[in-house]
Formats: C-alpha cells, structure tokens, sequence
C-alpha cells in the first residue's frame, strides 16, 4: 500500500474512536510521521478537549519539526472552546501536511488549509476522502445543509409488520437484535419519537453500557457513557410527566406546539411554530440542527416513520427483520397515505445485510 495511503488509514481508525463521544465536533485522527515511523497519533475524545493533532504532536514532542502530519479533516484556523489547530502545527515545526478532505465548516472552509500554505507547509488535500466522509456524517450533513443526518430504525417481521393489531409488539426481534440497536443509539446525538410510542411501550430511550459489544466497552469506558438527548414529539399535550424517559439521565426536549410548563427538571420545551395540528417535521429537524445535533436515531411508529419517509427526510433504514410472519391484520410498518402510484414510491438501495442473531440487519440509504 502507498505509505500516505496507509498513514491516512491510521488516522482515520483512530478518529473512529471518538464516534460515542465527540458530538456536536466531527470525528478527527492525526498521525505524525517522521523517517517512516510513526512518531505521535492522536484522536479527538470530546468536545471542549484537545483536538487530534494536540494529542499527535504532545506524543511527538520535539521531534515534530520537519515531519508529516496525516490528518482526517482539515485542522481548524478559529479559536473555538481550544486554539487553532493549523497554528498548532506551524508552531511544531511540521514541514507536511496531508488532509484527508477540506472541512465544510463555515469557521474553517479552507482557511486552514490556507494558514498552512501561508506559513510555507506542503499540503496536500484528498486522500481516503469517502472513508473520512463516512465517518462524519452527520457532522457534513449538518455543515452542508442545516439539517442533521436521519437514521430510521425499525424492527419488523418478514412480511413488514411491526405490532400485531392489538398493538402488542414485545418482542418481535431477538435480545441480541434489540442489543444491537445500543451501539447506534450511542453514537446519536438525539434519539427522535413520539408520545404514543414512549407511554404504549414505557420506554427509556437510553444507552445501555452492559449491552453494549465488548469492542466497544473497551474504548467507552463505564463513567463516559453518553446519553443523547430524547426528543419527543407531543403536539396534543398528552405527556403527564411519569412517563420512564423522565427518570433516567440524559435530557429529554419536549416537541409541543403550545407553551406549558415542562414536565420534570431534566426536559426543555421546543415549540414548533407551524399552523396546523402536525409537527413539521423538516423544520423540527432544522431547529435540532440548529442545537447542534449532528445525527438523529428515530425510533417510533408506522405514521412517524411513513411522514419522514414520505418527506424525503430519511438519510438511512436500519430494519432488523424477524423470521416470522405477523399475517394481514397486524400494524404496518409505515404510513403513506399519499402514494398513489408505484412510480412515486420512495426507493432505497441496499448497503448492507447482515444476520443479528436470529434475525436479519438490512441497511439502506435514499437513492
């Protein structure tokens, strides 16, 4: 393998590791080499810490100057909760820097990239640039476009049924499917669903350490477990407050269409401003954005999960199918009311089919 390809793969398996914990900030790895050795490496584990080239260059020491730096995302030029990055390194003595690709960000967007050059170091921009994409999808997709990054979840039978008719739904997938869902729930900003799937299934909407995979407990250690911030949608005002989401840690941001007092001291209201009885659902996910949620995980029912599919507001399906048939009387796994012809059906392309336990992970993105 190419050496700078191989160096940039380094930095991009270390940025993974801050994937449960580095929101509302990307995910960065720096690796410093000098004489083909690696010298000093280093990942961003949380916001308001030191970035990855810190770390990198605070192992590297004095032997920074006149090495390469491989960085996943361009090194930031503003002062933000820590300095400049781009400085960090000019100040090291690093006479190269290659960057996996430019960081969209308005407070960066080439400038430090610029700063770089300015200070007369080799940078070179673009390499491994879809796995370093891959890696930051929420965080480039709120940057691009003020809207967070929409993963789906749902958990069906074979013939796409999520509850029988009488609403009795527990459990149609294996422990080891509903385990699985932990390790996506820990990397979201926010967990997105909706009054009526909270009290009809007393959920707690949380991360759960001990289900966690052990690859996973080994890099996210018991006392940093991050809770993401439980959104609920409830536009007629029938929480009552008692509900499990409000006694466990983590926030829980109450989607109303009206200003009533909040329901426990670990909630805030949101107050979605449109004119008619529903949510509107883009700019709900716009004001999330707006509060730096990088990536939302929805859990929720039929008509939730049809509205953002029928919106076209769904970035990615992750469907845990059960090997059992629920027959023609049981609830469906999304609402579209407003499909009229095959030709208008939403389409999806498969990413990945994988067997959890007994069951099957199926995930697909919107073509």
């Amino acid at each position: 393998m190419d050496k700078d390809l191989y160096y940039m793969q380094q930095a991009i398996e270390l940025a993974e590791l801050g994937r449960f914990t580095t929101t509302p900030n990307p995910n960065v790895g720096c690796v410093i080499v000098k004489n083909d050795q690696i010298i000093g490496k280093g990942y961003h584990q949380k916001a308001g810490q030191p970035h990855a080239e810190v770390y990198a260059l605070r192992m590297a020491g004095d032997q920074s100057k006149g090495a390469t730096a491989y960085v996943t995302l361009e090194p930031c030029s503003h002062f933000g909760r820590t300095p400049p990055c781009a400085d960090a390194l000019i100040q090291a003595g690093i006479t190269r820097v290659i960057i996996a690709m430019q960081d969209p960000n308005p407070n960066v967007a080439g400038n430090g990239i610029k700063r770089l050059k300015d200070a007369g170091i080799e940078v070179q921009v673009g390499i491994l640039t879809e796995q370093a994409e891959a890696i930051n999808k929420g965080f480039l997709k709120r940057m691009r476009t003020g809207l967070p990054y929409v993963q789906l979840k749902m958990a069906a039978s074979l013939d796409g049924k999520i509850a029988m008719a009488s609403g009795e739904s527990k459990w149609i997938t294996s422990a080891l499917a509903r385990q699985d869902v932990q390790q996506y729930r820990a990397q979201a900003s926010c967990i997105l669903s909706t009054r009526k799937t909270v009290q009809a299934d007393n959920a707690s909407l949380t991360v759960r350490f001990n289900e966690l995979p052990d690859s996973i407990k080994e890099i996210y250690p018991f006392d940093e477990v991050r809770q993401p911030v439980r959104v609920i949608i409830d536009s007629q005002n029938q929480m009552i407050g008692n509900e499990n989401i409000f006694n466990n840690s983590g926030e829980n941001w109450i989607v109303r269409k009206q200003n009533l007092p909040i329901l426990s001291s670990n909630s805030k209201l949101i107050i979605e401003s449109s004119t008619n009885h529903q949510v509107d659902l883009s700019e709900l996910l716009s004001i999330l954005a707006k509060q730096q949620m990088n990536s939302v995980w929805v859990e929720a029912g039929s008509h939730l999960a049809g509205a953002l599919i029928e919106q076209d507001l769904v970035d990615e399906l992750i469907i845990y199918y059960a090997p059992k048939l629920l027959g023609h009387n049981a609830q469906d796994m999304c609402v579209l009311p407003n499909l009229q012809k095959l030709s208008f059906a939403p389409q999806f392309q498969f990413e990945s089919v994988d067997v959890v336990g007994d069951d099957l992970r199926v995930v697909l993105k919107r073509k």
